[in-house]
């Protein structure tokens, strides 16, 4: 009988620490899968950051709107034009850091070369945000050689300008990364001679 009552409580021992072995694996099997659980969710979350929050990109420059001031033409020999322009751009700042650009000038360009320049001076977009801007330019036909089609283009009653410009600076992350960035704007423009008017912007 003692013999029995020993084997029995020998029996519920190992029994018990099976079980209690099992527990434990079973609670170190629970520990690794919220660990790894973590882990990717870590993974996730720094892939995220990377791809968006971390991915600088090139702001945008952009003409929003173009008004005329002032405007002399003359068709006969030789043509001529004076125009006062005032106009409103933007750069569109996607990044998640500001954007601090430098001075820059946008030269306007009749048949490829330069009838004025308007001055943009240095300032800062502020992260995932728009700064618009006021400028004037002045142009005036000096520059143009007779052989152009300018004589027959005032006559039609529209002229055809283009401007350009780049705009240099740095995106600043969380005051630790500073990156190169530039915003190029390329826009053609129809300015209707008789309503005084600008048509047709079209900007890259």
């Amino acid at each position: 009988m003692a013999e029995n009552s020993y084997r029995q409580r020998k029996t519920e021992m190992e029994s018990a620490a099976e079980a209690s072995k099992e527990l434990k694996r079973k609670k170190r099997m629970k520990l690794l899968a919220y660990a790894l659980a973590f882990a990717i969710f870590q993974i996730i979350v720094i892939l995220v950051f990377s791809l968006t929050v971390m991915r600088i990109k090139n702001p945008k420059f952009r003409v929003r709107s173009i008004t005329v001031e002032d405007l002399k033409v003359a068709a006969p020999n030789p043509p001529s034009f004076n125009i006062k322009l005032n106009a409103q751009v933007a750069i569109k700042n996607t990044n998640f850091g500001h954007f601090k650009f430098e001075n820059t000038t946008i030269s306007f360009d009749y048949g490829g070369v330069r009838v004025g320049d308007a001055f943009v001076a240095k300032g800062r977009s502020k992260a995932r945000s728009t700064k618009k801007m006021n400028i004037t330019v002045e142009m005036n036909s000096n520059n143009i050689p007779n052989n152009s089609s300018l004589q027959n283009e005032i006559e039609s009653g529209f002229l055809t300008l283009t401007c350009h410009s780049k705009l240099s600076g740095k995106v600043q992350l969380m005051k630790l990364i500073k990156k190169k960035k530039s915003a190029e704007i390329e826009c053609t423009m129809l300015i209707n001679l008789e309503t005084k008017a600008v048509q047709d912007i079209k900007c890259q």
